[in-house]
């Protein structure tokens, strides 16, 4: 299971938000790029990067930035935010980022969907699907639709989707653990392969998330506690590259 660390930018900032709420902010750090080379150079091997003005605004705020941290380091860079265009299409597919992390527009344009896959392949392309109370959230996490997560996950495995991104609103940022349940019905529903993020707190919910390996979760993104030194990168890969007991 891959270990994902999380640099969210926000006006040109590494910060963490409680909930998605733009308003509840801490900052921890001013040089995106050299907090993705620290999270390298502790054994990350790959990076989960959100551009939180651009989910905001609707199109890429920050992909200079996000650009020149997929050319500093030697791993895959997946990125999000803002990225609802052909333009910001092209954008991640003429770089060196990995994969594209698609949010509001592969749950409200299934023609630009189609195009995302189109354009960068479905294994350049994760569509996020971000809950609260089992409904789809859109606009940075601002808007909630009608959609239930389950519909989309089945939607988005008809179009071609490989890989999903999903995040439990209410615990992102809190430090509460991980929706088990909700990660375990989505992966028993669908086909997908799932990353898991939103309420990573301690080794503990590593371990229980790299239970449901074999059901599809083959990612978790760890950001705040991280950042908080609860557990270390070299600490989480050595739980979940642990070999699997019977």
């Amino acid at each position: 299971m891959r270990l994902i660390p999380a640099i969210d930018i926000q006006g040109g900032h590494c910060v963490r938000l409680r909930k998605g709420d733009f308003a509840d902010v801490t900052v921890f750090g001013d040089d995106p790029v050299a907090m993705a080379e620290h999270w390298v150079s502790e054994g990350a091997r790959f990076l989960h990067v959100v551009d939180l003005d651009g989910a905001r605004e609707g199109k890429p705020r920050n992909f200079e930035l996000v650009r020149a941290i997929a050319e500093a380091v030697p791993v895959p860079v997946e990125t999000g935010g803002g990225i609802r265009t052909e333009e910001a299409l092209q954008l991640v597919a003429s770089s060196r980022v990995a994969k594209a992390v698609l949010g509001t527009s592969a749950v409200e344009d299934e023609a630009f969907l189609e195009r995302a896959l189109a354009v960068l392949g479905s294994d350049r392309l994760v569509v996020a699907v971000d809950a609260e109370e089992g409904f789809v959230k859109t606009k940075g996490w601002q808007e909630r639709s009608e959609v239930r997560t389950l519909d989309l996950a089945a939607r988005l495995e008809d179009r071609g989707v490989r890989e999903i991104l999903f995040t439990d609103i209410s615990r992102d940022g809190m430090m509460q653990s991980v929706n088990l349940d909700g990660i375990r019905e989505l992966a028993e529903y669908c086909d997908l392969e799932i990353i898991a993020s939103g309420g990573v707190t301690g080794l503990e919910d590593l371990v229980a998330l790299r239970s449901m390996e074999r059901l599809g979760v083959t990612g978790v993104i760890a950001g705040r506690a991280l950042y908080e030194g609860r557990f270390t990168v070299a600490e989480a890969l050595a739980v979940l590259d642990a070999p699997e007991e019977d």
